[in-house]
């Protein structure tokens, strides 16, 4: 259909992404954020792009290498965007450089400076020797690599002093040693004694350089440098789907495989001693075509996402998330919901409401099971503890845990263990596909009536990212809805036993079963409006926007005169603007302070909208790879409710930029009044659901 149109054309996937990664770095350039939060941004840029070569790269290295035999979706070209990659991370890498410098500059504004081991006072080099000794030493092993038979394993994540070592005498004579930073064990940023009114830091590789001397000198060496490297390694987990072959085993294969994964990038201080660095590229088995970066002297900037606030004395705290006013305590949720559904919007509504619920059904004596999916988890889980709680109480408790999260399968594990002690059956493994959907469901039985109660969500249940992940969640007792969601956990208890138990689903739309079809057909609705020459609107809220067949539907509409209005945060593969287009597509991104995670839809439907949430992108892996759910939210008040926040954002005029064909990132034009989505958002369903407006 599109080719009949001659609309054609699609951004490519991972340049897309470098183009997201860019609005994370102009957040960190951006003077109006505070210079603690531009710090986070370059944290988190750093973290992203790091990821973004364990996965991406990795991926479209094995493509140009084995073609078909990688076993992964073939992108066209992966050389060409392989080689577009490396120039457009070089120039990313130096806007990331020249950032820094300028944030180094404005700390010491606020008499924040970070020292090295070059630049301390006398009573700081006190300091930093007694911390090496007492700290420091116990946890870092020297090792002089040279007369290893096999360099250690680089470890993914960590990084690295590279230390050349001479004898003042004899300079000719040149060793190389390696130590690990341990980052994970010991603060990576120290605050040093300082003079009034100043605050001095000092980061952890820096109080090792000053101590290099007292660590060889025994050996005879006398001149030692110490330079940061880091190896970032593909992580890309190869799960065996044979369903003979036990999932636990086979992840914990692949965990350790993903340790000694090939490296994928080579980061190093540009000032590297010369034959160090030649030295280290041969033992790594690194090529020219590898991405070796030269960069400045700290790596690993996914830490400065942990710089102290304590620094800092003019950190205004961010605002609070509220209890919504249906859901305050003490109450019974379960009788409410009786009533009426609830939609929670984190971070701005509590995430307690969501563990007051689970805290209820556990020690509610009319409640005979509760089911859960659980993809990633706090670290220190209440969710995980209200469950366990529940199987003391004799409550059935039954939880599908997805171990093949990416980066969080050795936490998974260990909650399986955790879980199972207690008493509470995990489910783990549905084979060639992940559980991505956040369902809860909760039975109870009243003088033999059965009632079902639960929640659908776009977000993760973990109580520590809802404070900074933007989702929706519907809390109800929608019969219809929750006997689909039952339907979907009988097929997660036997995937092979009961294929056709997704198939009885009439409510819930699903993948892999039917939601790009039911996708499809909404937005073909609107085509046919379009032609009846009645109004015709579709708003598409989303992380990533990657599915050819969907945005060539989308493309479709716009031919037709359909407003097509986007909202995507990361990727987005659909061009904007086309001659075909009778009504261009308007499509920005919102980069802010919160991480906008929710996936919601908006169909106008001749004047009867139709609204829709869902875990599920628009990605090829999330329609046919992932077990995932969409929702029609059906009362009139909570549509409305949802329909309002995304005009909120539509407004947004601070924190939007437009994604364009050319993908320039350029902000939306502030006309009038400053809108910060966010800030509005927040206004607006404090004025709405807070019991304290």
């Amino acid at each position: 259909m599109v080719a009949k149109y001659g609309i054609k054309g699609h951004l490519v996937r991972d340049i897309s992404w470098l183009s997201f990664n860019e609005r994370v770095l102009q957040e960190a350039q951006d003077p109006q954020n505070h210079i603690h939060d531009r710090l986070k941004f370059l944290g988190i840029f750093s973290n992203n792009l790091d990821e973004f070569f364990r996965v991406r790269v990795a991926t479209l290295k094995r493509m140009a290498q084995f073609g078909k035999k990688a076993n992964v979706h073939l992108e066209e070209n992966p050389k060409e965007i392989l080689s577009q990659i490396n120039t457009i991370v070089e120039k990313q890498q130096i806007a990331f450089r020249r950032t820094y410098t300028h944030i180094i500059k404005e700390l010491g504004g606020y008499n924040i400076f970070i020292k090295n081991e070059k630049h301390l006072s006398r009573e700081q080099k006190h300091f930093v020797k007694k911390y090496f000794y007492e700290q420091v030493y116990p946890n870092i092993v020297p090792l002089m690599i040279e007369s290893l038979p096999q360099l250690p394993l680089l470890k993914d994540k960590n990084i690295y002093l590279a230390c050349a070592l001479r004898i003042s005498t004899h300079p000719e004579k040149k060793r190389f040693a390696l130590i690990e930073i341990p980052a994970k064990s010991i603060e990576r940023f120290i605050i040093l004694p300082s003079e009034p009114g100043e605050q001095d830091i000092i980061l952890l590789e820096d109080i090792i350089r000053y101590n290099l001397p007292n660590i060889f000198a025994p050996f005879g060496f006398d001149d030692c440098a110490g330079h940061i490297i880091k190896v970032t390694r593909d992580a890309e987990l190869d799960i065996d789907n044979d369903v003979n072959m036990n999932i636990i085993t086979s992840i914990e294969k692949g965990l350790k495989n993903r340790k000694k994964g090939r490296a994928t990038r080579f980061v190093c201080d540009r000032n590297i001693d010369t034959d160090l660095l030649n030295y280290l590229v041969k033992r790594l088995g690194l090529t020219h075509s590898d991405y070796i970066n030269k960069g400045g002297r700290i790596h690993n900037f996914k830490d400065f996402m942990k710089f102290p606030e304590s620094v800092f004395n003019d950190i205004k705290e961010h605002t609070k998330p509220f209890i919504h006013k249906d859901l305050v305590q003490p109450c019974r949720i379960m009788d409410i919901l009786d009533e009426k559904d609830i939609l929670l919007h984190f971070p701005y509504h509590s995430f307690d409401s969501l563990i007051d619920l689970l805290r209820e059904a556990a020690i509610d004596p009319t409640v005979r099971s509760i089911k859960i999916t659980c993809y990633r988890l706090a670290q220190n889980s209440k969710i995980i503890n209200t469950l366990i709680n529940a199987a003391k109480n004799g409550k059935e408790v039954i939880v599908y845990l997805e171990l093949r999260a990416r980066f969080d399968e050795e936490a998974n594990l260990y909650w399986k263990t955790k879980l199972e002690e207690e008493g509470v059956t995990v489910l783990v493994g549905v084979p060639d596909m992940k559980v991505h959907a956040k369902i809860c469901v909760i039975k109870r039985v009243i003088k033999g009536k059965i009632s079902y109660y639960g929640f659908l969500s776009t977000g993760n249940l973990n109580e520590s990212t809802a404070r900074i992940y933007v989702d929706t969640c519907l809390l109800t007792s929608n019969k219809k809805m929750l006997r689909d969601a039952e339907y979907i956990f009988e097929f997660l208890a036997g995937p092979e036993q009961h294929q056709k138990s997704l198939l009885k689903c009439k409510t819930l739309l699903l993948s892999p079963v039917n939601m790009r079809e039911a996708f499809l057909k909404l937005i073909e609705q609107e085509i046919k409006n379009a032609k009846r020459k009645k109004t015709a609107e579709i708003i598409i809220k989303l992380n990533s926007l990657v599915d050819r067949t969907l945005i060539n539907k989308l493309y479709e509409a716009a031919h037709f005169g359909v407003k097509v209005q986007l909202i995507i945060r990361g990727i987005c593969c659909a061009v904007t603007r086309n001659s075909k287009f009778r009504t261009p597509i308007s499509a920005i991104s919102i980069v802010d302070r919160y991480l906008e995670h929710s996936r919601v839809f908006y169909f106008y439907n001749n004047n009867n909208p139709k609204v829709y949430v869902s875990s599920a992108d628009w990605m090829v892996r999330n329609l046919d790879h992932r077990v995932e759910t969409a929702f029609e939210i059906e009362n009139a008040a909570l549509k409305q409710e949802i329909t309002n926040l995304l005009h909120i954002e539509l407004n947004e005029n601070v924190k939007a930029r437009i994604l364009d064909n050319k993908q320039r990132n350029h902000y939306v034009e502030t006309t009038g009044e400053p809108f910060r989505a966010q800030e509005e958002r927040y206004y607006y369903l404090a004025a709405r659901t807070s019991s304290e407006h």
